[in-house]
């Protein structure tokens, strides 16, 4: 049984290591990833003290895998 994805204020998000594209241009133009107890977490660069999103691993590859393939490439006209 895997565990429930916990709420976002359940984070420690002061000890995250977030990491943000080097395509973002140093400009905060860019959201932020990081992990924590096995989940990935998913936030605004531009605004670092909102809660961030949280997804499983499995949620999160899904969507990678996707967005490399170009599954979301409509959403930027590309």
């Amino acid at each position: 049984m895997s565990k429930s994805k916990p709420a976002p204020s359940e984070f420690d998000l002061s000890a995250v290591e977030w990491v943000v594209s080097s395509h973002s241009g140093g400009g905060g133009d860019c959201v932020r990833v990081g992990t924590q107890d096995g989940f990935v977490l998913v936030g605004d660069s531009k605004n670092p003290d909102r809660l961030p999103h949280v997804y499983t691993p499995g949620e999160a590859k899904a969507w990678l895998l996707g967005a490399k393939d170009g599954e979301f490439d409509f959403l930027l006209g590309l």
